[in-house]
């Protein structure tokens, strides 16, 4: 794993008859073409030719990034005050408070003083955001998900910001900048809004097989989460833990949903932006209004120097997971968030997280990703937030004593008293003075050349990549054929196409060749030889949302539709029985104000049906009279509501509607439940155990 050879020229091996001359620093994209006559020559602000715009100085090829890599610095100062003051990246979020227990203590891998007592419960502030969207842009756009962790801990704040992805497009901080331009709207129009799929986006990671990993990821149903509290978070880099005797281990840490993740299906992410783009900012805000606290269980990778050096793939790059079939995931602790937010704009937006905010007990690893943000975030802080005292916002204050000797600035609250702002000194013998105790960096031995280098040990960009698609369930493989070929039929260029659907092929001849059948475009892949010929590693279900998913009504919702002359006393029981697997339950009719019962009586219900399309509810209910059913059948939002939670996969309950049924042209199958009665008494059995296997996958052959 330690292996730290330059990296041949031309990493995509992509055969050309003029082959362009390619830097021989290690970079992983495919085309960096020295400047020819005539072509202008990159350069820094300062006019300063740059030779390598690929990879950050380092001390040798797996070292840590050297802060006097003015190139590095520039680019990412520059980048980080493009915008003012939205977010550049995770603009649109959505927040809660709550807390973080420890299960037991965890001093034999770290002297961190909130992982020790299972007794004690650390505030957090916890922001889930998408990323390529602006503020304004919509809940369900195909993207990452940012899932940062404040924790105010009583020896400072600690910053765990991570994405509900494990890897990220990039191994090095340089490339950032180039990433987010890349996906960001073009530049000359300005669209399009929180989407990848366009020209520059696939252009930049075509170029760049480092990112094929996560592209795929970013392709599959983990990229269209149906709730933040489904939703799995991660800190993607290495870390490092220390104990109270300087020993270190390194670390991978983990969200987990107690209530299991889950996804929307992307006609229906479409059909959810129309109808309500808040609709993971809502979701949040609903649970933990009515006291269903989202949870998530913390688990960890902890493994040696030795294990490290064992493992098929170099733990500093970002673009690999370790694989929990290889290093078991330990859960250590619960995250409940309990309480919104008072203000939005105060706490949510006001927000800044830094990972560079550790305490004593953690630390980082020479990840060349994680380098440069712990630089860019503090950077970018400065310009959004309007200087250096945004740690005096309350949301970004730590809940423990803070004193130093930092003073004045834009927007100082404080008041710092006495003549004394600098140390050591000997006029405020009571003033604050540094610590034993303290942080400090654990101390790795580094030596080596500055160079701006990868590592060999970086270069293989398709096995995990296979690995993933390979761990897929048949219908999550299905979507990731598809979500390829959505984003690529918006490629205008025929060549980028090509060049994508030559990196499908190294990844899966079967994906390769079911993508490039949608596209029209069978036989037209480019030729891309891997620089490291990929392996076909053990399939790992630990990556598939559907092969762990819960059989579980727990935090979902069921949406009840009702026509004319239906019996409340089906209601009352449907919504009981839903209520017991605490799941909630709305109430929809043709207008808000309802309809008839059978006994002629109108209550009010939650939503209207034309504001309540079924793809908001995770399984559906149909309750209607005689006369209910003639009415629903002929009004065509009442018919659209059937047939699209059919053709979402959902699971339906039937009472009543035989004729609606026909109309929708609805076929029976384990998710269709026709609810019958004996007497008074409704059977339900059969509806709570479909719905609790979530969607009908084997019905989406046939939609």
């Amino acid at each position: 794993m330690c292996a730290t050879r330059s990296v041949p020229a031309n990493p995509t091996g992509k055969k050309s008859r003029s082959s362009p001359s390619v830097s021989s620093s290690g970079s992983t994209a495919e085309l960096h073409q020295q400047a020819g006559a005539g072509q202008p020559v990159l350069t820094t602000n300062q006019g300063i030719p740059v030779s390598d715009n690929q990879n950050s100085l380092r001390v040798g090829a797996r070292g840590p990034t050297l802060l006097e890599d003015f190139v590095l610095r520039e680019k990412i100062t520059h980048f980080d005050h493009e915008r003012i003051p939205e977010r550049i990246v995770h603009a649109r979020g959505s927040a809660a408070h709550g807390y973080f227990q420890p299960y037991k203590s965890l001093a034999k891998w770290t002297r961190a003083a909130f992982l020790q007592d299972p007794k004690k419960q650390t505030p957090v502030f916890v922001r889930f955001s998408t990323v390529a969207g602006e503020r304004g842009s919509f809940d369900l756009a195909r993207d990452v998900r940012g899932f940062a962790v404040k924790f105010y801990t009583e020896e400072g704040n600690f910053d765990l910001v991570g994405n509900n992805i494990p890897v990220f497009f990039i191994q090095d901080a340089i490339k950032f900048p180039d990433l987010i331009h890349a996906v960001k709207p073009e530049p000359d129009r300005g669209f399009p809004q929180a989407a990848s799929a366009h020209d520059t986006f696939w252009d930049f990671v075509s170029l760049m097989p480092e990112s094929i990993h996560m592209v795929t990821w970013a392709m599959s149903d983990r990229a269209i989460p149906r709730s933040y509290r489904m939703m799995e978070g991660f800190g993607v880099h290495t870390f490092r833990l220390v104990n109270a005797a300087n020993e270190s281990f390194f670390v991978k840490f983990h969200w987990r949903p107690t209530i299991g993740s889950a996804s929307v299906v992307w006609d229906e992410a479409v059909k959810i932006n129309g109808a309500d783009p808040d609709f993971h900012r809502r979701d949040l805000w609903e649970a933990i209004d009515k006291g269903s606290f989202p949870e998530y269980e913390l688990a960890l990778q902890v493994f040696d120097q030795a294990t490290a050096d064992k493992l098929q793939f170099d733990v500093l790059d970002p673009t690999k997971i370790i694989p929990e079939e290889i290093i078991p995931l330990e859960v250590v602790g619960k995250l409940v968030l309990n309480r919104n937010p008072d203000n939005f704009f105060a706490e949510t937006e006001q927000v800044a997280f830094c990972p560079a905010n550790i305490v004593p007990g953690l630390d980082f690893s020479n990840d060349p990703l994680l380098q440069g943000r712990l630089f860019s975030y503090l950077d970018t802080q400065l310009s959004r937030l309007g200087g250096p005292n945004f740690n005096q916002i309350p949301i970004n204050q730590p809940k423990c004593p803070m004193h130093n000797l930092q003073r004045d600035g834009i927007m100082q609250m404080g008041v710092p008293k006495g003549r004394v702002a600098y140390e050591p000194n000997s006029l405020d013998p009571q003033g604050p003075r540094e610590s034993a105790g303290g942080f400090a960096s654990f101390g790795a031995k580094e030596s080596g050349e500055r160079v701006r280098l990868r590592p060999e040990s970086f270069s293989d960009h398709y096995s995990q990549a296979r690995q993933f698609f390979n761990s897929m369930t048949p219908p999550e493989q299905n979507h990731i054929v598809s979500a390829y070929a959505f984003e690529l039929g918006k490629v205008e260029s025929v060549q980028i196409r090509r060049r994508v659907l030559g990196h499908l092929d190294n990844i899966s001849a079967d994906l390769g060749a079911k993508v490039a059948d949608l596209l029209g475009m069978q036989g037209q892949a480019d030729a891309i030889a891997p620089r490291v010929t990929p392996v076909d590693l053990p399939p790992s279900p630990a990556l598939s949302i559907l092969a762990k998913a819960p059989a579980t009504l727990k935090g979902r919702k069921v949406g009840i539709l009702l026509g004319e002359g239906y019996d409340p006393a089906d209601l009352a029981a449907i919504r009981a029985a839903i209520v017991k697997e605490q799941a909630d339950v709305a109430t929809i009719a043709a207008k808000v104000g309802g309809v008839p019962d059978v006994n002629d009586e109108v209550l009010a219900v939650d939503m209207a049906l034309k504001a309540a399309p079924s793809v908001l509810f995770d399984a559906v209910v149909i309750l209607a009279g005689p006369a209910g059913d003639v009415v629903l059948s002929g009004q065509a939002p009442a018919v659209e509501w059937l047939k699209n939670a059919f053709v979402h996969l959902k699971c339906i309950a039937l009472l009543g509607v035989e004729t609606l049924v026909t109309k929708a042209n609805i076929k029976p199958d384990a998710g269709v439940i026709l609810l019958k009665k004996s007497g008074k008494t409704i059977s339900l059995k059969d509806f709570i155990e479909a719905a609790k296997k979530g969607r009908v996958w084997n019905r989406e052959d046939n939609v």
